[in-house]
């Protein structure tokens, strides 16, 4: 692992003040449980995924900065010199992304936090399937996996890349962490079978337990015509 694939931190250090500052001009941004975020040492954070904002609040909001992974397309476009410096991490959602595991072992080796959003897409954020990324990072690493649930960032009926309206109320909630022991090459693809579907019964559990917390639903599925792979 050469020092080039390690994503920066500099600047998502030291954008995270104003970026909070200007997402609480447009919304009521509620953190909850941030003290279940291990201080320090490598820590993956797995959201559920509903609205466009989820990427940008997990970076700006939680209680440290975080190397998300974003869609690989966002880093064609005019947000790419900015997600690059920021310490976002580009992947292939379609594919089996090699370089993307890489960068997240780099972050979590060096002791710092990934986000990932285990269902792979926007959708209804009810975690109704889990991808196998976190758990394999957890796997090889032992980092913990802090479940994330937000509310709000896209109203029921609302497309993918709909916003809510100014003044929202949005709600991040975080739970205790779930550990999975660390286990040594080679990884079976049962073992990380075994590990996703243990981890997700703790991330829809702690689902259930921000819905009481909060009071508050998810918005649905998204509309009809619309197939997201966002």
């Amino acid at each position: 692992m050469t020092a080039a694939q390690v994503p920066p931190t500099a600047l998502l250090r030291r954008a995270r003040p104003a970026a909070r500052w200007l997402v609480r001009r447009q919304y009521d941004v509620r953190l909850h449980g941030g003290e279940h975020v291990p201080a320090t040492g490598p820590v993956i954070l797995a959201s559920n995924h509903i609205g466009f904002l989820d990427g940008p609040l997990l970076a700006a909001f939680a209680p440290r900065p975080v190397h998300a992974l974003a869609k690989r397309e966002l880093f064609a476009g005019p947000l790419s010199p900015f997600l690059r410096a920021a310490g976002q991490i580009p992947v292939d959602r379609m594919h089996p992304d090699t370089a993307a595991v890489r960068s997240c072992l780099a972050v979590l080796e060096r002791g710092d936090v990934v986000g990932i959003f285990p269902e792979g897409a926007r959708g209804d954020g009810e975690l109704r399937e889990v991808h196998g990324g976190a758990a394999y990072l957890a796997l090889v690493t032992g980092a913990p996996v802090v479940p994330v649930t937000l509310f709000g960032t896209r109203e029921p009926g609302g497309s993918s890349s709909s916003l809510p309206p100014r003044g929202a109320h949005l709600d991040m909630v975080f739970a205790a962490p779930y550990r999975l022991q660390a286990v040594s090459w080679p990884r079976t693809q049962e073992q990380v079978g075994s590990a996703t579907a243990s981890l997700r019964q703790h991330l829809r559990a702690a689902l259930e337990d921000a819905k009481v917390l909060t009071g508050r639903e998810l918005p649905g599925t998204l509309p009809a015509e619309q197939d997201d792979h966002a």
